[in-house]
C-alpha cells in the first residue's frame, strides 16, 4: 500500500503479515481522490473515515494537508497499526479511536465534509451507514458521504444517493 499524492507521494505503508484488512486499491483511491479535490479543500475540511482498516484512507487525505480526521476501527490489531503509523508520519490531524463504527456513529457530535465508509465486503447492514448520517445530521452543509463496496450492492434506492462510480472490484457510492 502506498500514498499516492501530496506530502507524502509515494510512501509505502506495510502491515504486518497476516493483517485481515483489505486496502482500496491504489487505482481506486487515486480515481476517488480525483473526484473529491474538485469539490473540496482538503485543508478546509473535516473528514470521519469509518472501519478505517489500514488507514489508507486517513493517510492519504492528511499526506493531501487535510487538518481533521477521525479514524473509526473496532479491531485492535488494525487500531493499534493505524496509531503506529501515524505517530510514525507525524499525522498529528488523525484522530484514532476504538470504536465500532455503529456505535461511534449513534454517539458522535461532530459534522463532517466528507464521511468515507469501507465496511467489509460482506457486511450486513450495510444500507445502515448513509441512513445514520443523514438521520444523525452528521454531514456538513455541500458534504459527501462515500460509501466502499462491492459489486453485489446496489445503494441507488437509498435516500440521498447521488451517483456510483466503478474501479475494478471497488466501486463507491455517493450520498449528499
Amino acid at each position: 500500500m502506498r500514498i499516492i499524492s501530496g506530502q507524502y507521494k509515494g510512501k509505502t505503508i506495510m502491515p504486518p503479515l497476516g493483517f485481515k484488512a483489505r486496502p482500496t486499491t491504489d487505482y481506486a483511491k487515486e480515481s476517488l481522490f480525483n473526484i473529491l479535490v474538485n469539490k473540496f479543500d482538503f485543508e478546509e475540511i473535516k473528514v470521519l473515515d469509518l472501519f478505517a482498516g489500514t488507514g489508507g484512507i486517513s493517510y492519504e487525505f492528511a499526506s493531501r494537508g487535510c487538518r481533521y480526521i477521525d479514524a473509526v476501527e473496532i479491531n485492535p490489531i488494525h487500531y493499534s497499526f493505524i496509531k503506529a503509523t501515524t505517530r510514525k508520519l507525524d499525522f498529528k490531524q488523525i484522530h484514532v479511536i476504538r470504536n465500532d463504527a455503529f456505535k461511534f456513529l449513534h454517539f458522535c457530535t461532530e459534522t463532517y465534509d466528507i464521511i468515507f465508509a469501507d465496511p467489509p465486503y460482506t457486511f450486513e447492514g450495510i444500507e445502515e451507514i448513509p441512513l445514520t448520517v443523514f438521520n444523525r445530521n452528521l454531514l456538513n452543509e455541500g458534504g459527501r458521504a462515500v460509501l466502499e463496496h462491492s459489486d453485489s450492492e446496489d445503494l441507488s434506492h437509498i435516500e440521498r444517493f447521488d451517483y456510483k462510480r466503478h474501479y475494478g472490484n471497488v466501486n463507491f457510492s455517493f450520498f449528499r
